[in-house]
């Protein structure tokens, strides 16, 4: 039951974060990677990756949990579009944050920065690579990666230095 509960909190917390978005080109830029960094490294692999799965059932369903949602439409047809790699992304980097995490990446600030960046570089990876593909890669970097190191870089600092509340909290739940 815990868990259920857990993976409910991150659901909302994520849908949460999708709606947080600052002005940016050529996209706003959400708090979804922190929230997915985090969450991978509180939760442990498993959780956090059913947790994911979950946030992508919720949002194939036509739920309005992702960003731009429901403007920008809902479902399948939505997670098909330029997004869809990155949304495919935070279930990986979750699962790999968590894997890491529970081999005490998450116990040090270096080590947890190191986790962080990887976590970062996956969601990239897969964003890319889909929206490569429907794109183009030139356009793909130009506008899926390149314009976000600097936010990427806030989001991780962000999470070194909440992951410890994350803990504290989750602590208290058992």
């Amino acid at each position: 039951m815990r868990d259920v509960l857990l993976a409910l909190v991150g659901t909302l917390l994520l849908t949460i974060s999708a709606k947080i978005q600052i002005p940016f080109w050529p996209v706003p830029m959400t708090m979804q990677t922190y929230v997915v960094l985090v969450l991978g490294m509180a939760y442990g692999w498993r959780l956090a990756g059913a947790t994911m799965l979950l946030y992508l059932a919720q949002g194939a369903f036509g739920l309005p949990v992702f960003a731009g949602t429901p403007e920008k439409g809902l479902g399948l047809a939505y997670m098909m579009g330029p997004t869809g790699g990155y949304l495919l992304g935070f279930v990986a980097a979750a699962v790999v944050m968590g894997w890491l995490a529970e081999r005490g990446f998450d116990r040090s600030f270096a080590r947890a920065a190191f986790a962080m960046t990887i976590g970062h570089a996956i969601v990239f990876a897969f964003g890319f690579a889909w929206l490569a593909s429907l794109i183009g890669v030139n356009k793909a970097w130009i506008g899926g990666v390149a314009p976000f190191w600097s936010a990427t870089l806030f989001k991780t600092l962000l999470g070194l230095v909440s992951l410890p509340l994350a803990w504290k909290l989750l602590a208290k739940l058992k």
